[in-house]
């Protein structure tokens, strides 16, 4: 088996959504690091409904540093076009991040070098201080809880976006073809030499977030679903649960109507009974309906990104002639 000699000591990989006016200084700032052995920037356009498409590919002829433009051709999500950007990165290290300049630019050498020191396959980046809105603080402590059951993820680590992968782990991550990515799931299945590192957060310097409650909800469900069986085996606990609360209601109404004269009052206990169980079953149907569902169309190949064009300018392009084929270890 031969694999790719990394053109590039360093591949950023920054998905852009509404990021027109933020993406000029994000370029800017990170063009001017030192990156021995050369940095590249992909960008990823997510169909982004604001001009961000035109803003990058002026930065892709204008700017010295190699840079590519993957332009989608329609709308999949962060995680997809963070998929995107990984497939088309080449450095020996990759690190990805926002387009809205929360993650200070200055911290990616810190963070490249942490990982590239101490060997590890993904240094994900914590901080002492968020600065998103309150409801989007609250949203990802849930969901980082809940990946703590549901992913063998180590126990207080913070999955942020701001994280640097090595090749060999992005390369095992891409292999994934399936509609429904959740990067950080992807990592925890693959690799246990994780590191953490504290950096800056700064308040959103443009606009407002991109995330919604109806697309964390998709994030979420994609790490739900996609990664762990255990909401199917939490339900058959309710399940027994609530049989056995039957059982033992079934019991209780027959001796009360041997012991009692009359027949047991009991309707509107009974009715709640009923449609508490008919909820809870309507439920699990709904969430074995979502694991079909998902199924279905990955079974059918639906397309996890699919990219209209690549501009790549001239430092991006320099170098993919001399690329050597090398024999794995």
């Amino acid at each position: 088996m031969t694999e790719a000699t990394p053109l590039f000591a360093l591949s950023i990989v920054v998905p852009v959504y509404n990021g027109a006016a933020s993406v000029p200084s994000l370029v800017e700032a990170l063009a001017r690091l030192e990156i021995p052995g050369r940095l590249e920037i992909v960008l990823v356009n997510d169909c982004s409904p604001d001009n961000s498409l035109d803003v990058c590919r002026e930065l892709c002829r204008a700017n010295n540093v190699a840079l590519s433009v993957v332009n989608l051709s329609r709308n999949y999500g962060e995680h997809n076009a963070v998929m995107a950007g990984l497939s088309h990165a080449r450095g020996a290290y990759i690190i990805t991040m926002d387009d809205d300049l929360q993650n200070p630019p200055e911290e990616v050498v810190r963070l490249w070098r942490h990982a590239s020191d101490n060997d590890y396959d993904v240094v994900y980046t914590y901080y002492a201080e968020k600065k998103h809105e309150a409801w989007r603080n609250l949203g990802s402590r849930f969901t980082n809880w809940c990946a703590d059951h549901l992913l063998d993820k180590p126990k207080g680590l913070y999955l942020s976006s701001f994280r640097c992968m090595s090749a060999f782990l992005a390369r095992q991550v891409v292999a994934h073809d399936g509609p429904f990515p959740y990067v950080d799931g992807l990592i925890m299945q693959i690799t246990q030499r994780i590191g953490r590192l504290q950096v800056s957060h700064l308040p959103r310097a443009e606009g407002r977030s991109n995330y919604t409650l109806a697309r964390l909800l998709r994030l979420f469900l994609s790490m739900f679903l996609n990664f762990s069986v255990i909401p199917l085996r939490v339900g058959t606990l309710v399940g027994v649960a609530m049989a056995g609360l039957g059982i033992f209601g079934f019991v209780f109404v027959l001796i009360e109507a041997l012991l009692s004269e009359g027949a047991p009052q009991g309707w509107a206990s009974l009715m709640a009974a009923v449609l508490l169980l008919a909820g809870v079953q309507l439920i699990m149907l709904g969430l074995v309906g979502e694991y079909l569902g998902r199924m279905f169309l990955t079974i059918n190949k639906r397309p996890q990104f699919v990219v209209r064009d690549v501009l790549r300018n001239e430092k991006a392009r320099a170098g993919e002639q001399i690329a050597v084929e090398v024999p794995t270890p």
